[in-house]
C-alpha cells in the first residue's frame, strides 16, 4: 500500500507536468526548441528523484520482511527443541513401560510357579490326610483287639512285640502330625507369597495405565525374604562385665585404629560394629555404601538386625542402633560422594524411637558443608516394602531400600539401589542413592556413611 502512495504521488505531478506543456504547447506553437529540453531535463529529475524514492521505500520494505523472516525462524527453532524434548521424554515413559511390562511377565511367570506348587501341596495334603485317616483306623482297630485280648486273657501278659508296635504306632502318628503342621504352615505362606504377587500385579497394573499421564516411577520388585549374614554377628550374652558400650569407649581405653570391636550397649547383647576413628575420637559406623555390592531391598526384618560385611557395605539393624543412642544423647553424621567425588557432610542431633515408634527419628542441623540431607523437625517414619505405616506413601516400592520417610518421597534415599554408574537420565537417579539440595536439584551418589558418637564429644570438622 505504501508503495502504490509513493508511484501515484510520483506519476501524478508528471502527468500534470505534461499536460501543462502540452498546453503551452498549443498555444505558443512556435516556442524556441532549448526551453522545451530543459523542460524535459526536469521532468527526467523528477522522475529519477520519484525512483529514488521508491527505491527506498522498497529497500524499507524488504528490511521489515527480513526481521519477519528471522522472527518466523525463531519461533520454528523453539517448537523444534520443545518437540524434540518431549520426543526424548516419550522414549524414556516407552522404556520405563517396557521395563514394567517385562516385570509383569517375571511376576507372571512366579505366579504360575506358586499355583503349580500350591496345587502339589493341596494333593500332597489331601494323600497325608488319607494316610493318617488309614493310619487312624489301623491304630483303633489294633487298641480294640488289645482291649479284648487283656478282657479274655486277664492272666497273661501284654508281648512285647504287640507293645512295640503300639509305640511304633503312636510315633508314626505324631510324625504324620508334626507333618502335617509343617505342610499346613507352608501352604499358608504360599497363600500369602500368593496374595503379595497378585498385589504386585495390580499395582504394575495400575501403574502401566498411569504411566502415559503421570510419568509414574515403576515399582520395585520384591526382595527374597532371606536372614540377614550379619545377624549371625549377635553374639551370645556374656555374664562378665568389661566389655565397652560403644566406639567411643573404646577409643578411651587406647584403642585408636579403625577396625571392628565388640560392644555391649546397657541392657543388650554383645554384638560386632565397625569403628572409626576421626576428629580425636572413635565413630560408631552404622551404614556404608560405596560399590553395589550388598542389596538393600530388603524386609523389614533385615532391616530391624541388619545385613551385609562390617568390613563392606552393610546396615547394623535398627535394633543395634536403638540399644546405643538411649543410653544417651547422640550425634548422627552423614557422609556423602558424589561422582565427581565432590565430598559433604552433615551432623545432626538426633533421636531414635523403638520399634513400637517404627523407629521414628527427629532430626535438629549442628553443623555442615551442604544443606540438610533430611529434613529437619519433622517425625520421619522408617518403612520398608512389606510394611509400610498407616497414612505413607509407598515409598519403599518406588524408589526400593528401607529409608526413613515423611510425606514426600524423593528427598533423599540413602539406601536405594547402587548404580555402578553414573546415571544419565533422571529416572535412573529416583531410584538409585539420591539426594535432592536445597534448590531442587536431584544428586546420583556414589558412596555414603552414616555415622553416631555421644554428643558430650562433639566432633568438628
Amino acid at each position: 500500500m505504501y508503495t502504490i502512495k509513493l508511484f501515484l504521488f510520483i506519476t501524478v505531478p508528471l502527468v500534470i507536468s505534461s499536460s501543462t506543456d502540452q498546453d503551452y504547447s498549443s498555444i505558443d506553437p512556435i516556442a524556441p526548441e532549448p526551453k522545451s529540453r530543459f523542460a524535459m531535463l526536469d521532468d527526467v529529475k523528477i522522475l529519477a528523484n520519484g525512483l529514488l524514492q521508491l527505491g527506498h521505500g522498497l529497500k524499507d520494505f524488504v528490511h521489515k520482511t527480513k526481521g519477519q523472516i528471522n522472527d518466523i525462524f525463531q519461533k520454528l527453532n523453539i517448537f523444534d527443541k520443545s518437540f524434540y524434548d518431549l520426543s526424548q521424554q516419550t522414549n524414556e515413559i516407552k522404556e520405563e513401560e517396557k521395563e514394567l511390562r517385562r516385570t509383569t511377565s517375571k511376576l507372571q511367570v512366579k505366579n504360575e510357579e506358586v499355583k503349580n506348587m500350591s496345587l502339589e501341596l493341596n494333593s500332597k495334603l489331601e494323600s497325608l490326610l488319607e494316610e493318617k485317616t488309614q493310619l487312624q483306623q489301623k491304630v483303633r482297630y489294633l487298641e480294640e483287639q488289645l482291649t479284648n485280648l487283656i478282657q479274655n486273657q486277664p492272666e497273661i501278659k501284654t508281648h512285647p512285640e504287640v507293645t512295640s508296635l503300639k509305640t511304633f504306632v503312636e510315633q508314626q502318628d505324631n510324625s504324620i502330625k508334626d507333618l502335617l503342621q509343617t505342610v499346613e504352615q507352608q501352604y499358608r505362606q504360599l497363600n500369602q507369597q500368593h496374595n503379595q504377587i497378585k498385589e504386585i500385579e495390580n499395582q504394575l497394573k495400575r501403574t502401566i495405565t498411569q504411566e502415559p499421564t503421570e510419568n509414574s516411577v515403576p515399582s520395585k520388585t520384591r526382595a527374597p525374604r532371606t536372614i540377614p549374614s550379619l545377624r549371625q554377628n549377635e553374639a551370645k550374652l556374656l555374664e562378665h562385665d568389661g566389655i565397652p558400650v560403644d566406639c567411643t569407649t573404646i577409643y578411651k581405653r587406647g584403642d585408636h585404629t579403625s577396625g571392628i570391636y565388640a560392644i555391649r550397649p546397657s541392657s543388650s547383647q554383645v554384638f560386632n560394629v565397625y569403628c572409626e576413628v576421626k576428629s580425636g575420637s572413635s565413630w560408631t559406623l552404622i551404614q556404608h555404601r560405596k560399590d553395589g555390592s550388598q542389596n538393600f531391598n530388603k524386609t523389614w526384618e533385615n532391616y530391624k538386625y541388619g545385613f551385609g560385611r562390617l568390613d563392606g557395605e552393610f546396615w547394623l539393624g535398627l535394633e543395634k542402633m536403638y540399644s546405643i543412642v538411649k543410653q544417651s544423647n547422640y550425634i548422627l553424621r552423614i557422609e556423602l560422594e558424589d561422582w565427581k567425588d565432590n565430598k559433604f557432610y552433615v551432623e545432626y542431633s538426633f533421636h531414635l524411637g523403638n520399634q513400637e515408634t517404627n523407629y521414628t527419628m527427629d532430626l535438629v542441623k549442628m553443623i555442615g558443608n551442604v544443606s540438610n540431607i533430611l529434613p529437619e523437625y519433622k517425625d520421619l517414619v522408617f518403612s520398608t516394602w512389606d510394611r509400610k505405616t498407616k497414612g505413607q506413601l509407598n515409598c519403599p516400592e518406588s524408589y526400593s531400600g528401607g529409608w526413613w520417610w515423611h510425606d514426600i518421597c524423593g528427598e533423599s534415599n540413602l539406601n536405594g539401589k547402587y548404580i555402578k554408574l553414573k546415571p544419565k537420565t533422571k529416572a535412573e537417579r529416583r531410584r538409585g542413592i539420591s539426594w535432592k539440595s536445597q534448590n531442587g536439584r536431584l544428586f546420583s551418589i556414589k558412596s555414603t556413611k552414616m555415622l553416631i558418637h555421644p554428643k558430650h564429644s562433639e566432633s568438628s570438622e
